[in-house]
């Protein structure tokens, strides 16, 4: 049984993770669960993650995993996660969404476009950077991003559909629950919500016509998470 700080802290860490991809610092985590010092979080963290709760990512700052949530505080989570909602910017910014700013060119950034992700082609084989594609400034929240053009329907109930181009911000971690680049044994690179189940690690795809497939930790990376979507009418 976890005490009530160590609840606040780890429902912190995990809130922040799904809205923002990374740990929150620690004086972000001191203020939130209002301790006076950092040596307390310090502390917390030591017991969740000899708890198994948390892991620490290595050779990373701030670099924390959620391994797992109590059942109540679990449910709490999930309730609370908004849904993926594509950001959906019309290719060639001729047609504007509604209420959307006009991007002019100096609003757009150039960048890889990758071409289509496919089984058995790492990320890295399909580069070409004689290849761009613009995209709006304001989707680029910082880091490196890299576009891809997707091939198939296994995404399409989250609003993905064949041929869309995703943008994808480059990390090698997300937070449970997130759509990401995967890249499995080395080899098959695909576009998947991940989903951390213990020791193994499921990839989800968003139509019933296909299964969730289940993996060892050790075979899976991830390339990059979903952050936005171009769709030409």
């Amino acid at each position: 049984m976890l005490t009530v700080k160590q609840r606040d802290l780890l429902l912190l860490i995990d809130r922040h993770l799904k809205r923002s991809g990374v740990v929150p610092s620690f004086d972000e985590m001191k203020d939130a669960l209002g301790l006076k010092s950092k040596s307390g979080i310090h502390r917390l963290i030591t017991s969740l993650e000899e708890r198994g709760f948390i892991r620490r990512l290595p050779h990373r700052a701030r670099a924390l995993e959620i391994v797992k949530l109590p059942e109540g505080l679990a449910a709490e989570a999930e309730a609370s996660a908004p849904a993926f909602q594509p950001t959906v910017i019309p290719g060639g910014f001729k047609r504007q969404l509604v209420g959307a700013p006009v991007a002019g060119a100096a609003d757009a950034v150039s960048v890889p476009l990758y071409g289509k992700i496919a089984a058995g082609t790492p990320i890295e084989a399909l580069a070409d950077p004689s290849n761009t594609i613009d995209v709006p400034a304001a989707l680029l929240a910082g880091g490196e991003h890299y576009a891809l053009t997707v091939e198939g329907d296994s995404m399409i109930e989250a609003g993905i559909f064949d041929g869309d181009t995703v943008l994808i911000r480059k990390t090698d971690t997300v937070e449970n629950g997130a759509i990401c680049v995967a890249l499995v044994d080395q080899q098959e690179a695909t576009l998947k919500r991940l989903r951390r189940k213990g020791e193994s690690i499921a990839l989800e795809p968003a139509n019933p016509r296909y299964e969730t497939r289940i993996f060892g930790p050790d075979r899976v990376s991830v390339q990059g998470r979903l952050v936005g979507l171009i769709r030409r009418y």
